[in-house]
């Protein structure tokens, strides 16, 4: 830990925070997002030096963070596993050791949550997961902001997050590290995911480390997940990693491909989300990512805000208003 900073945080899955912190970071995300909008400079991480570094390919993520921390007035040193001794012999130990003796915050898009979690643990600054096989906590982090945007209350006396509490989101498709990431989500806000996958896909609540299954149904039918649902999303067939199981998931999915009818069955102001990139075709029809009821688009620039809220936070602490 850095001279000066004090009760240091990480950012390696939703429940390392709480519901009263994400109403906070919701609210800073609004603000923040106002002055991008309005063209006003605000550069409280002036100085500060992000480190991104990549075992795994990205867009979005690279993207985000790095005109997040442009924006915020910082700096950012990308690092990969081709150009690093990440990639190497060096223990992830030590490289946590170094990297953090020079930059600020660190973002790590990864393969397993384990190599993440070893590497906050021997980290001096904090450490944010920008993805990793069991989970992806910045993209629900958008993903429910961008809820809110559309369909909750983000009005002048403050975010209120209890607009969630009693809502249904539909998770359609592979029992993966965006469905754990939903329902660690649900348990600490309150609302419930109605989860269909194919058999052999399924979620395991053991993996998303929740304590009560009260925050989610199991659904054998992907139509009557989305029954009644207030959010229906997906994510694609075959995650990063997993390619050489392409052919034999595009079989065992062929019926949770999210199209009108699914969405007819939602409820009539229920919004469709997908983290993207999307194959118009196989998860999701191109009727449905591409009509009136998408918010796909906002929900990518978002990832840009919530994360500049988050590494606010992290730094800095709360801010006054």
């Amino acid at each position: 830990m850095k001279p000066g900073m004090s009760l240091m945080k990480h950012y390696l899955q939703f429940k390392d925070l709480r519901a009263e912190e994400y109403a906070y970071l919701f609210e800073r995300t609004r603000e923040i997002k106002r002055r991008f909008k309005n063209y006003e400079k605000y550069t409280p991480l002036s100085d500060r030096t992000l480190a991104m570094i990549f075992e795994k390919a990205s867009t979005r993520t690279r993207v985000s963070f790095e005109a997040g921390m442009y924006q915020m007035g910082g700096s950012v040193v990308h690092l990969t596993t081709g150009d690093s001794q990440l990639g190497r012999a060096e223990p992830i130990e030590d490289s946590a050791r170094v990297i953090s003796r020079m930059v600020d915050i660190v973002m790590i898009r990864t393969y397993e949550q384990d190599k993440l979690e070893r590497f906050a643990a021997h980290s001096r600054v904090p450490v944010i997961n920008g993805l990793t096989n069991e989970f992806h906590p910045c993209q629900i982090l958008a993903d429910l902001f961008t809820y809110l945007e559309h369909r909750g209350s983000l009005g002048p006396a403050g975010v209120d997050i209890g607009c969630l509490r009693g809502k249904t989101v539909a998770w359609v498709g592979d029992g993966n590290n965006m469905a754990n990431t939903w329902l660690q989500a649900a348990e600490i806000l309150g609302f419930t995911v109605h989860v269909s996958t194919p058999s052999g896909y399924e979620i395991d609540p053991a993996v998303a480390g929740i304590r009560s299954t009260g925050c989610y149904k199991v659904f054998a039918d992907p139509m009557d997940a989305c029954r009644g649902a207030d959010l229906v999303t997906t994510d694609v067939w075959t995650s990063m990693g997993f390619e050489a199981e392409n052919e034999a998931r595009k079989q065992a999915f062929a019926d949770w491909c999210v199209d009108a009818e699914m969405m007819a069955v939602a409820r009539p102001d229920a919004l469709f989300m997908h983290c993207l990139p999307a194959h118009r075709g196989e998860e999701v029809t191109a009727e449905v990512i591409d009509g009136p009821q998408s918010v796909v688009w906002d929900e990518a620039e978002n990832r840009m805000h919530v994360q500049k809220a988050l590494m606010e936070y992290l730094l800095l602490g709360r801010i006054g208003r």
